[in-house]
């Protein structure tokens, strides 16, 4: 197995510049600013055959309250589950209290243990990395993550060996990708640690409290899953903190990235526009959705009925959408998600024959033909499948640029009905076909042309030895 590293240190100190750096991504925030990573993030890294998981932590600052303490509990539990820890420090800033806390606490947990000097750029190596052998960590290394140097020397000091990536005939280890999305603090972490059956994420009564997108790789009744836990979306004119602007761009990335969504919503506050563009953004990207109405229990009957109505008045696009109604915070009704998860998953990745579509499609014309546009019948030929994730169907014919939106409704609700769809759109395509028979009357007539001319040239021939023989006689 790919032995497992954590990073931890100080707030600031570069932490998660030095995780983009080894995994060569952008999947931890960086900013000029503390405390920006809250929650464990894993990333694989590859680097001249040497392959490890990476573990991204929050600062360590010794706070004793608030969000602090759950902080510091996410990056111990990571050192828990790490082979190895990379000890991050400031060479600039020089060893402190707070750096000789965390290397006392780290000694007693065992592990082993690699200082890391950062932001050494421009600095004698030896000189920067003196003070800090007093951690008793043996010699630290000088790098600058965001330069890149001294990164080959930190590798081969945390793995001497090689560990080449072993062959895998498995297509993608990540399993069904689940998005959870919604607005701040209607419960999203709260779920994902039910989910997990742990405190998998930061908890926090305060919105905002995740900002990555979180993926945590898992398995449940033999299916592989990597559910990715986003950062809360608020409305734009409530984004002030550019900060919070990247977050949601990680959140959007997400659902890209994700082949199911779970939109979360909250029960107490009832649906927001928000709700609605942001799944108006999951449904642009295609993704396959089920929706979870969180903080059910709590609602009284009449409450329960309100909500009811308001998701039919304000989400009718989303008929197709498994809804759950559940509770995080105790469990209710949170295993069934996974069915419906499965179902749309399916749904979405299925594949589709031409001669059933097209048979289909038969039907559906049969049962309510087009209408006619400047007194001719729009006639629609034969369906093909043209993707998945979502499904997308092809329908070639003539005319089909006039074709009205409400046929083009009908179509897509009856083959919804038809293939059996659950929790995914379904995206329908024309094309106007030339007519079958343009260019082969062109083609017969030059044929035409050609014997005619063959024959005529043979009949001059002909009359031309008559000639020659009238002559001779």
């Amino acid at each position: 197995m790919k032995p497992v590293i954590a990073l931890v240190g100080r707030p600031n100190v570069g932490k998660s510049t030095l995780f983009n750096r080894l995994t060569g991504t952008r999947d931890a925030l960086v900013a000029d600013q503390p405390g920006l990573t809250r929650d464990r993030k894993y990333g694989d890294v590859s680097y001249q055959e040497r392959n490890f998981i990476l573990i991204d932590t929050g600062g360590l600052s010794g706070e004793d309250e608030g969000i602090d303490v759950d902080m510091a509990r996410q990056s111990w539990q990571a050192v828990e589950e790490a082979d190895r820890v990379m000890f991050l420090v400031d060479g600039r800033e020089g060893l402190s209290a707070a750096d000789e806390a965390i290397g006392q606490r780290l000694r007693q947990s065992g592990k082993a243990v690699t200082v890391v000097v950062n932001k050494s750029e421009g600095l004698n190596p030896a000189m920067v990395s003196a003070e800090f052998h007093a951690l008793g960590q043996g010699d630290p290394v000088a790098i600058s993550a965001e330069h890149g140097h001294g990164i080959q020397r930190l590798i081969t000091e945390l793995l001497p060996e090689p560990n080449p990536e072993p062959d895998d005939d498995v297509d993608d280890e990540s399993g069904i990708k689940v998005a959870i999305i919604g607005r701040p603090n209607v419960g999203k972490s709260t779920l994902v640690n039910r989910i997990m059956g742990e405190e998998r994420v930061v908890v926090f009564d305060m919105p905002g409290t995740t900002r990555d997108s979180i993926f945590i790789p898992f398995e449940r009744d033999g299916q592989r899953y990597t559910l990715i836990d986003t950062a809360g979306v608020r409305r734009r004119a409530r984004i002030k903190e550019a900060i919070e602007k990247f977050s949601i761009i990680k959140s959007l990335q997400a659902i890209e990235a994700a082949n199911v969504v779970i939109m979360v919503l909250d029960a107490q506050e009832g649906i927001s526009d928000q709700d609605a563009h942001l799944l108006g953004f999951a449904m642009d990207q295609g993704r396959a959705l089920v929706m979870a109405v969180n903080k059910w229990d709590n609602l009284e009957p009449n409450q329960k009925d309100k909500v009811k109505r308001e998701l039919d008045l304000k989400l009718p696009f989303l008929g197709f959408a498994k809804v759950h109604f559940i509770s995080a915070l105790h469990g209710t009704g949170v295993g069934d998600l996974f069915g419906s998860v499965i179902r749309a998953y399916r749904s979405a990745t299925r594949k589709f024959s031409t001669p059933d579509l097209t048979r289909t499609l038969e039907a559906l014309v049969q049962q309510h033909q087009p209408p006619l546009v400047k007194g001719r019948r729009i006639k629609l030929r034969y369906a093909h499948q043209g993707g998945r994730n979502p499904p997308l169907i092809v329908i070639h014919g003539n005319q089909t640029s006039s074709i009205p939106d409400a046929y083009r409704r009908y179509l897509m609700n009856a083959f919804m009905k038809d293939l059996r769809l659950e929790g995914t759109p379904l995206r329908i395509e024309f094309k106007s076909g030339d007519n079958p028979f343009k260019g082969k009357v062109n083609k017969l007539s030059k044929r035409q042309q050609e014997r005619k001319k063959r024959l005529v040239g043979f009949i001059k021939k002909k009359e031309k030895q008559k000639k020659r023989r009238q002559k001779r006689d």
